[in-house]
């Protein structure tokens, strides 16, 4: 992602750890006027490319064929359209659904049930899963320490080039921060440079009155975890827990089934839905809420309390074209 542009953001001092005198980030004003950064890892523009070349690197696997981007498209908001993906190292599917990368600054917590706090510490997830990256990491620190490039580009942003896990993960996080998804149709409507159609716009209603609670503007998420209803039983209790959602790191039962709420921006890009990509198509995730999760004495609180049933066809297909104005086509064709 490029970082030029017509609009600057300073990183600003604040609660969530920001770098005042470090002018990086291409953003308007608004709910995104600084991105979160942590003390210990303040973004540099050299960090930042560095970190996009490491992501875009397939040498970071074992086999030297997979990438990061290898999974995360950035055409497709950085997911990858399949529901479990076999495009790792072992051919072997997933047992989850590659998420979308964008506006990660402000989740404290990643992967489909949080099992990881910040991105620093994500980035070694699918590094060392044997199904994705499936990379050595003692091995892969003295392949880029042999590298004819990496020593030197490392040196420019850490002043040393010995590199090592820790400077690996930081430089990569640098660069994921700056996925940001803030130029859809919505958000210049809501800037005021441009008029929703009639239809979208009751569809934005049928949105605040049924899907709000769990995904909340601006952000469209509300960066929780939620038993939306889509699984009755959990029965199945190998790999560690996987199919438990949450419960799997908190050992709370009333975290049974919870999987992190997703954003509603990029649905255009982002099919199949849910953690398992078992819904093809938006027309399949508004069978389940509309219909289907009723069944299920499971659900979320939020979801019992909407009046989903109600809502007829022409609403849903309001609330479709409404959805569709949070697709970011700035973002996806960023080169």
């Amino acid at each position: 992602m490029r970082l030029t542009g017509v609009f600057l953001l300073l990183i600003l001092a604040g609660a969530c750890s920001h770098r005042p005198d470090n002018p990086l980030f291409v953003f308007p004003a608004g709910p995104y006027d600084s991105v979160p950064q942590p003390d210990y890892n303040p973004a540099t523009e050299k960090g930042v490319a560095l970190g996009k070349k490491l992501f875009f690197d397939p040498i970071l696997s074992a086999d030297g064929k997979v990438s990061c981007a290898t999974c995360h498209l950035p055409s497709l908001a950085f997911t990858d359209g399949q529901a479990l993906t076999r495009r790792g190292v072992s051919g072997e599917p997933l047992l989850r659904h590659a998420p979308a990368l964008f506006n990660l600054a402000w989740y404290d917590g990643f992967f489909w049930d949080g099992g990881s706090k910040n991105l620093e510490s994500q980035v070694f997830g699918p590094l060392i899963h044997p199904d994705e990256m499936g990379v050595d990491l003692k091995q892969l620190m003295e392949k880029l320490n042999r590298h004819p490039e990496y020593p030197t580009l490392f040196a420019e942003v850490w002043g040393t080039d010995t590199i090592n896990s820790q400077r690996l993960a930081r430089t990569m996080a640098q660069y994921e921060r700056t996925l940001l998804s803030f130029s859809s149709p919505y958000d210049k409507w809501k800037a005021g440079e441009y008029e929703l159609p009639e239809q979208a716009l009751r569809g934005y209603d049928v949105y605040r009155s049924h899907c709000s609670g769990c995904h909340p503007e601006p952000w469209f998420t509300d960066f929780g975890y939620h038993n939306n209803a889509i699984d009755t039983a959990f029965t199945n209790t190998t790999h560690e827990l996987t199919y438990f959602g949450r419960y799997r790191i908190t050992n709370d039962s009333v975290d049974i089934g919870r999987y992190k709420t997703p954003s509603l921006r990029n649905l255009g890009f982002t099919a199949p839905y849910m953690h398992d990509g078992r819904f093809a198509d938006m027309d399949a995730v508004f069978k389940h809420y509309f219909r289907d999760h009723t069944a299920n004495t499971g659900a979320d609180s939020l979801l019992k309390q909407g009046s989903y049933a109600m809502t007829g066809e022409a609403e849903r297909e309001a609330l479709y074209v409404f959805l569709m104005q949070l697709n970011d086509t700035a973002f996806t064709r960023n080169p």
